[in-house]
């Protein structure tokens, strides 16, 4: 007899399954399933690639490489099996054609090809379906996707080291390094779960960053480490097109979008013969690229999470603008003095009654720095806000 406890204890298995396509499944979800019979597991999968199979159809060939027939056994997946036909066939057909009796699925897919329709499927076969079992833990798995499904945004991190008095920079511009290695081996991570990364011209000219992914599979995952490393898009909003051809990160591998005000043909087609696309974008006051318009431009391309590396004007910007989801905040145990450059530029915000509150939901060492992990509480967006 199956129990509400055995089912979240299979379920935590296939949201820890899910885990190990972090790096990997973009644009795709990252899905864990798990075959149970007899109280035993007989076969478990997750979705490593997209266009690969996915965690459904890997689970039932592993209880099948295990010598299990799967007839009669409880899928346990934390998201609703697919049932469409996309790069792959439907995990919906998939299990019923296995033969299993129950279904328990975490989360209903927000994705409008499924919402719903896979467990109707499902049920229509005769299948018992259960829904909502550890719901909130699945949704943590992708936060973009379900985002970009719902609202037509991605999920938007920004990252940002610091000084334990809140400084970015020297009055110089210097900031190499603020943080530790492992604070800076920690970023790799958030790079490398990223669909693309922002940053602003401002950080380019004065930094020439990389912004790409330099740990590898094995580092991060082992469980696919088999798989290429994914390079996430590189985005740089640059009004003027200031940025040069010979950037460092437009010719590392990877994809450089460039969104831009300025339709110079001749500076577009040296950016493009370089590698770059470039894109000319929606204003905000006729000066700047309007963020709201750049984060729909990226859920578009099917960018689920993005991650903001820059400067105080283009955070404080993206701040100010409500699109910031969460906001990873690594503080070194140093002070820089108050002629350093500050965390954010916010210049609205003159009265108490202005601050932006903050909802903390991690915070831990890595290495000497902390870790803090925080969202942003609802408040009113400035929709004017921009940057250069």
């Amino acid at each position: 007899m199956t129990t509400e406890a055995d089912d979240w204890k299979w379920m935590a298995r296939a949201i820890q399954l899910a885990r190990k396509g972090l790096y990997t499944t973009d644009p795709n979800p990252r899905v864990g399933c798990v075959l149970v019979a007899g109280g035993a597991i007989i076969g478990e999968g997750f979705h490593r690639k997209a266009g690969e199979p996915h965690a459904e159809r890997n689970a039932l060939a592993d209880a099948r490489a295990r010598g299990h027939d799967p007839r009669g056994a409880t899928a346990h997946v934390t998201l609703e099996p697919c049932s469409h036909q996309g790069r792959t066939p439907p995990c919906a057909d998939g299990l019923i054609e296995a033969g299993v009796a129950r279904v328990v699925v975490a989360m209903q897919d927000p994705n409008p090809l499924v919402a719903g329709r896979g467990i109707a499927r499902l049920r229509d076969a005769g299948i018992t379906v259960d829904t909502g079992v550890m719901q909130a833990q699945a949704e943590q798995l992708n936060p973009g996707f379900i985002k970009r499904m719902r609202d037509g945004l991605p999920w938007v991190r920004c990252k940002l080291a610091m000084s334990l008095d809140g400084r970015t920079a020297m009055a110089s511009g210097e900031s190499k390094w603020i943080t530790s290695d492992a604070s800076r081996a920690d970023v790799q991570r958030l790079r490398a779960r990223s669909s693309a990364i922002v940053t602003g011209i401002g950080t380019v000219l004065a930094d020439d960053p990389s912004m790409n992914v330099r740990a590898s599979l094995a580092e991060l995952e082992p469980a696919v480490a088999g798989l290429e490393t994914r390079q996430p898009l590189r985005v740089v909003l640059d009004s003027r097109l200031r940025i040069a051809p010979d950037a460092r990160l437009i010719g590392l591998p990877g994809d450089t979008l460039i969104l831009t005000l300025n339709d110079d043909p001749a500076r577009i087609t040296a950016l493009q013969d370089a590698g770059a696309e470039v894109r000319v974008v929606a204003s905000a006051a006729g000066k700047h690229p309007a963020l709201q318009a750049v984060m729909r431009l990226l859920a578009e391309r099917d960018i689920n999470e993005v991650l903001i590396e820059a400067g105080p004007t283009l955070a404080g910007a993206a701040l100010s603008a409500g699109l910031i989801d969460e906001l990873v905040i690594y503080s070194a145990p140093h002070l820089m003095g108050d002629a350093a450059r500050a965390l954010f530029h916010l210049p609205g915000i003159v009265r108490m009654e202005q601050r932006i509150g903050l909802e903390i939901v991690d915070q831990r060492r890595i290495g000497p720095d902390v870790r803090t992990v925080a969202r942003p509480r609802t408040r009113d967006p400035d929709l004017s806000a921009s940057v250069t």
